[in-house]
């Protein structure tokens, strides 16, 4: 991909043409900041929609049960459905974005969110509510790797990080502004309305891209085969197996935090926003502060989040009984729990190295395995009649895995690798 905003540029960018006899004028730098900005910020909202749309349902779960009549623990395979959409919609952009302009992708992938977002807001039933779920994690998969892949080109190699984490900040913003706050929606106004407020964030969204996103010529990728190739490693699969299990403690939790904090810890259902705000607040904290331990020491880092989560859903099932303690418990849960990405993110990227591509489609899948299959465990332990801070157990059980994976890798590295 080009790195910088003048390989986007249209007719209308091209230099003047300079007459016959004209002394010739050094061209006047043109500094690509403000429409990198501008890209890069409508790039973020789609991460924030996705993001958004991935987790309101969970403090909206009690609500939607009642509403369509379905068990809380069926209704938590709306949290899970969503999840395992993500990981087949992760490995397509793998596939397709080499093929087509990837403008024109977001385009058509967050019209489709738009009508999943639309389908979830009207459906009267359970499969068609699930249906409209799954779709919108298809396109939200897709979206955000082919966001990234985008951000990257924006500007100079220099700043890809940056770019791409602008990205993902969206997502932890989500959280902080986009969760709670449609979780508030849906109490106020009936679950429904968080759907539409979804849908209309898709249209504000599908102006921005295309207003503010260049478009660029669909280039044949190369090397899949050669990519394919690395995952014949088998600590490759062990780390990402890592990333599942150690990023699973943190939608295990939060699926079912609505139930725990009003049937366990006592609070008002219209407190539950607040405590995701905290959990969100958290996220925005942990994210970068161990995207930058994790730049000076890798290792160490990965393991200090995986033992902080798997510690900390320990501690919970105690702070919990309290009500103060559950608020600071759940912000350090946000924070430990964001905490594990960057690491988890660079180690599959280190241990499958020349496969870059390939390895960050499929460690987006990895994650949202991980955010099924810890919902799914702890309704499968609810539905055995266990008490709602079972999650809390699971997800310590599951970041105790995701530690031991991690250990294994890191066991199997080299030095100098």
């Amino acid at each position: 991909m080009p790195s910088d905003l003048s390989s986007h540029a249209g007719p209308e960018c091209a230099p003047p043409v300079r007459r016959c006899g004209e002394p010739v004028r050094p061209d006047r730098p043109r500094s690509p900041e403000r429409p990198a900005t501008a890209a890069l910020l409508a790039l973020a909202l789609g991460a924030f929609a996705v993001g958004t749309t991935e987790v309101v349902i969970a403090g909206l779960l009690p609500e939607v049960a009642d509403d369509i009549g379905v068990p809380l623990p069926t209704a938590g395979l709306l949290v899970s459905g969503y999840a395992l959409g993500m990981v087949v919609g992760a490995p397509l952009l793998t596939v397709l974005s080499g093929r087509l302009a990837r403008k024109r992708m977001l385009l058509g992938l967050v019209g489709l969110f738009i009508v999943a977002g639309l389908v979830s807001a009207l459906a009267q039933g359970f499969a068609v509510l699930l249906a409209g779920r799954v779709l919108s994690a298809l396109a939200g998969g897709a979206y955000v790797g082919i966001a990234a892949v985008v951000a990257a080109g924006l500007v100079p190699p220099e700043r890809k990080a940056r770019a791409i984490a602008t990205v993902f900040m969206g997502l932890s913003l989500a959280n902080v502004l986009g969760v709670p706050g449609g979780t508030a929606l849906g109490q106020a106004l009936g679950w429904r309305a968080a759907f539409w407020g979804v849908s209309a964030t898709g249209v504000v969204l599908l102006v921005a891209l295309a207003r503010f996103v260049p478009y660029e010529r669909a280039v044949q990728e190369a090397g899949f085969r050669s990519e394919l190739a690395a995952f014949r490693k088998g600590r490759v699969w062990c780390a990402l197996a890592a990333t599942a299990f150690g990023w699973a403690p943190f939608l295990t939790v939060l699926t079912y935090i609505a139930p725990l904090l009003t049937e366990v810890t006592g609070f008002g259902a219209r407190t539950v926003p607040l405590v995701l705000v905290l959990v969100g607040v958290g996220m925005v904290i942990g994210t970068p502060l161990a995207g930058r331990l994790a730049d000076r020491a890798l290792t160490p880092t990965l393991y200090g989040a995986l033992a902080a989560v798997t510690g900390t859903s320990t501690l919970l099932l105690a702070a919990v009984h309290s009500k103060p303690a559950a608020a600071v418990g759940f912000l350090l849960f946000g924070l430990v729990g964001a905490a594990v990405i960057p690491p988890l993110q660079a180690r599959v990227m280190a241990t499958a190295r020349g496969a870059d591509n390939l390895a960050s489609a499929a460690n987006i899948s990895a994650f949202n395995i991980g955010n099924a299959g810890g919902p799914l465990l702890a309704g499968a332990a609810l539905s055995a009649g266990a008490g709602y801070t079972a999650p809390l157990a699971i997800a310590a059980a599951l970041g105790g895995g995701g530690l031991l994976l991690a250990w294994a890798v890191g066991r199997s590295i080299r030095p100098g690798e």
